[in-house]
């Protein structure tokens, strides 16, 4: 008997503003002016947070981090797809977003400062914590949204942020296969900014897309330039248009880079090459957009000095609320290393002590 097919797949592209500032009218979606300027402020806010943050990490005064830079548009585009209903279930790289939904610089920078408090959000609903582990997020999200439709919510939907190193995980495999299979209300969102850490993206999946590891799964599998924020603003809000109107999960693959360093104790220049990043630096979401902006008759320079100055203030006002921060013990860590107090740990944390002191002292 001849082989006959059985299926058919493809992945389509999304681009609705090209790296010129190009337009395409019939794909631009129909947001306000209002809108528009606050999604604007959101990517600015995050790239002037990145950079400050890492001036202090250097000098002192912030803990590794990672860095946002460069995908801004992947991040504050599909995060302004979500109302308050939805949930929001981030990675790590993914400050833009986290600040839309509300959540304070400050308990930011806290966090990244090592400590744990920092990822306590009270005031925030329906957003979860940051998750370092790599790719299981995508299983709390897949288990938020079960529980949703168990409980028959059609007006909220879930949307869950990796990298594309993430999409090498078993978690994430098992995430897309429940969601497939319980037709859960998710919005998976792949993060490729071409490094999974130090591991080009070439080495790390033969795959010719990310996205395309959603037909396994039998999930809508979309590629965008995830540094356009209007396609990726476009894309996320119709799959989770979808998922609410009980059409089960989508995959949206972004292409995007990240322009600095995986975190502030890694070096990109021991494994990819300057001109690799200038070309993705001509690609930046930020002037991009702002182009955009200003062809709308939206944006001039006094606008954007206004608006630097405004952020800026934002960001300082922020740097002090955590740095005026004293209420938690300096030896903590050392409370939960083990159960119990144990002899060696407890010599560590008196030697500790006792180098603050003398640092205090000599001040």
């Amino acid at each position: 008997m001849p082989l006959k097919p059985v299926a058919r797949f493809s992945v389509s592209y999304l681009q609705v503003l090209d790296e010129k500032g190009k337009l395409d009218e019939k794909l631009e979606p129909q947001l306000s002016a209002d809108d528009l300027k606050y999604l604007y402020r959101a990517m600015c806010l995050a790239r002037e947070a990145d950079q400050r943050l890492l001036k202090m990490q250097r000098q002192g005064r912030m803990g590794t981090f990672p860095l946002c830079t460069g995908q801004e548009a992947t991040v504050c585009g599909a995060t302004f797809a979500l109302t308050e209903k939805d949930w929001y279930v981030g990675a790590y790289r993914d400050l833009g977003g986290r600040l839309m939904r509300g959540e304070p610089l400050s308990r930011y920078c806290l966090y990244w400062n090592g400590y744990e408090e920092g990822n306590v959000l009270p005031a925030l609903g329906r957003t979860l914590p940051a998750s370092v582990i790599v790719g299981a997020q995508t299983l709390h999200a897949v288990g938020i949204a079960y529980a949703m439709k168990y409980r028959s919510e059609t007006d909220a939907a879930v949307l869950t942020f990796c990298g594309e190193g993430a999409t090498s995980e078993g978690d994430f495999h098992e995430a897309l296969n429940f969601a497939s299979v319980w037709q859960a209300p998710v919005v998976f969102l792949c993060q490729n900014n071409q490094w999974a850490i130090s591991v080009p993206r070439e080495k790390q999946t033969h795959s010719r897309t990310i996205a395309q590891k959603a037909i396994a799964y039998d999930l809508p599998g979309l590629q965008v330039d995830g540094n356009d924020v209007l396609a990726v603003y476009k894309a996320t809000k119709e799959a989770l248009d979808r998922a609410k109107a009980g059409e089960g999960p989508s995959f949206i693959e972004a292409i995007t880079y990240r322009l600095l360093m995986h975190t502030t104790s890694d070096d990109p220049a021991k494994y990819r090459t300057k001109q690799e990043e200038e070309d993705w630096w001509k690609r930046d979401p930020i002037p991009r957009f702002r182009r955009y902006l200003e062809n709308k008759g939206l944006w001039n320079d006094a606008s954007q000095a206004g608006l630097e100055t405004e952020i800026r203030e934002t960001v300082n006002q922020a740097v002090q609320e955590l740095e005026a921060t004293d209420r938690f013990k300096p030896d903590a860590p050392f409370d939960h290393v083990f159960g119990t107090p144990h002899p060696r740990t407890e010599q560590q944390r008196a030697e500790f002590l006792e180098n603050l002191r003398r640092e205090a002292a000599d001040a």
